[in-house]
C-alpha cells in the first residue's frame, strides 16, 4: 500500500474493493520508521480520542434525529481521518472553510461541545440563534466561517482570505474542504483559477467519498483523478488514502508548509468513504449495494489508527473501552443539558440582521412584539 504520492495514480472504483494510491499504515497498524516521526505518541492518543468522540457524537445524534428530537443530521463516519488530519496540520488562527461533514475538524480545533450541541439543537444558547440548519456551524472565535448549504461557495471565500493573508503578511493558511461532487461546480474552477493565478496560500481538500448524494464519482469526471486537475491551474495536486491518518498529515503538512512559505496553493484529493447515508433525508440502498460499505469497513480510519496506537503500545482494549464509555456518558449529559434550554425567543428574529433596520422594519418589529405581549403577557420584552 505504501508508495510515493502521484497525481497520475488511478484510484478506487467505488463498486470494487478499494485500491488507493498512497498509504503509510500497514494492515497490522505498523509503518516504516521514516513516517513514525510524523506524529508523537501523545498526539496519537489525542487524535484517536477525537476520532472516538466524533464517532460517538455521530451515533448519538443520528438516533436523536430518528427520535424526532433533532431536525436534521449528517454523519461523517468513515471520513474522520481526512477531516481531523487536515485540521491537525494547521495553526489555531488558520481559518477552516467547512462544508457540512467535517465535525472532526471542529473537535480538533477545540470548539466546546456545548456550543456544537446548542447549534445542532437550535436552542436559545445557539450563537446563530437557531437560524441555521443543524451542522451548519459558524464559530468566529475558532476561525470557522459560516457554512452554506449550496456547495462550493466556500471556495472563493477561502481564496479571498488567502489573498488578504498574503497582502497583510499574516502567514495564515485557509483550509477549504469540498466533496468530489463540488469539483463539478463553477465555484471550484473560479477558486482554483484565482488561487493559481495569484498564488494564494490556500489548501483545498477534496473528501472523495464516492458519491455526491446519489451521483457516483464516475459520473462526475472522466479524468484519472481529481487531483490531476490542479496542474491545469498551475499548482500541485496530490492523491492520497484519506482513511490513513498518517498519509493525510504527511500530505497536509507539506501543503500547509508550502503555502505558509509563499509557495502557493495545493489540491489534496483524499480517497475516503461515506459509510452511512448522505444525510438523514437519504436512503443509500437505492443507489449502492448493501455489501459495498462492508468492503470499505476494512479501511475504517478509526480501526486503522487504533491498530497503529496499539502497535506503538499506546492504546489497549481496556483504554478503548474506558474512553468510549466516557464519551458516551459525556454526550448523554450534554444532550440532557442542551435540550433543557428553551428555543431562541421570537424577537431575536430582528437582531443581528441589519445595522440600521430602517423605519418600516422597526415599525413591523414593534407591532409584532406588541402582539406577542398581548398573546403571552410578560413572556417577551422589546430588545
Amino acid at each position: 500500500m505504501s508508495g510515493s504520492a502521484d497525481t497520475a495514480s488511478v484510484g478506487a472504483t467505488k463498486a470494487e474493493f478499494p485500491e488507493v494510491p498512497f498509504a503509510i499504515l500497514n494492515a497490522d497498524g505498523s509503518c516504516d520508521p521514516e513516517y513514525r516521526e510524523l506524529i508523537d505518541d501523545a498526539d496519537v492518543v489525542r487524535v484517536l480520542q477525537t476520532l472516538w468522540l466524533n464517532r460517538v457524537i455521530d451515533q448519538r445524534f443520528l438516533k436523536l434525529q430518528r427520535q424526532g428530537r433533532l431536525g436534521f443530521y449528517m454523519t461523517s463516519t468513515g471520513e474522520e481521518a481526512t477531516t481531523i488530519g487536515a485540521a491537525y496540520c494547521l495553526r489555531d488562527d488558520d481559518p477552516i472553510f467547512l462544508t457540512y461533514r467535517e465535525l472532526g475538524a471542529l473537535l480538533w480545533r477545540g470548539v466546546p461541545l456545548e456550543m456544537l450541541m446548542n447549534q445542532l439543537i437550535g436552542n436559545g444558547q445557539d450563537v446563530n440563534k437557531g437560524r441555521q440548519m443543524p451542522i451548519h456551524f459558524c464559530f468566529r472565535d475558532w476561525a470557522v466561517p459560516s457554512i452554506s448549504s449550496p456547495v462550493g461557495t466556500q471556495l472563493p471565500h477561502a481564496c479571498g482570505f488567502g489573498y488578504a493573508s498574503r497582502l497583510r503578511g499574516t502567514a495564515q493558511v485557509p483550509l477549504a474542504f469540498l466533496g468530489e461532487g463540488t469539483a463539478s461546480q463553477g465555484d471550484f474552477h473560479t477558486a482554483l483559477n484565482f488561487a493559481g493565478v495569484f498564488r494564494t496560500p490556500c489548501v483545498f481538500v477534496i473528501r472523495n467519498n464516492g458519491y455526491a448524494i446519489s451521483t457516483p464519482e464516475s459520473q462526475q469526471t472522466a479524468s484519472e483523478s481529481l487531483a490531476i486537475r490542479a496542474s491545469g491551474y498551475g499548482f500541485p495536486g496530490i492523491r492520497i488514502d484519506g482513511n490513513d491518518f498518517l498519509a493525510v498529515i504527511n500530505a497536509m503538512g507539506q501543503a500547509v508548509e508550502r503555502a505558509r512559505g509563499g509557495g502557493g496553493p495545493t489540491l489534496v484529493e483524499a480517497l475516503t468513504y461515506r459509510i452511512g447515508a448522505h444525510s438523514t433525508a437519504d436512503d443509500p440502498s437505492v443507489y449502492r449495494s448493501a455489501d459495498e460499505p462492508e468492503r470499505w469497513r476494512a479501511l475504517d480510519p478509526l480501526e486503522r489508527l487504533t491498530a497503529h496506537a496499539r502497535w506503538r503500545g499506546l492504546f489497549s482494549e481496556e483504554d478503548e473501552r474506558a474512553w468510549r464509555e466516557s464519551c458516551e456518558a459525556r454526550i448523554s449529559a450534554l444532550v440532557t443539558a442542551c435540550e433543557a434550554w428553551p428555543p431562541p425567543p421570537l424577537e431575536t428574529l430582528f437582531q443581528d440582521v441589519l445595522r440600521d433596520p430602517g423605519l418600516q422594519l422597526r415599525r413591523q418589529r414593534d407591532r409584532y412584539l406588541a402582539y406577542l405581549r398581548v398573546r403571552e403577557p410578560d413572556a417577551h420584552e422589546v430588545p
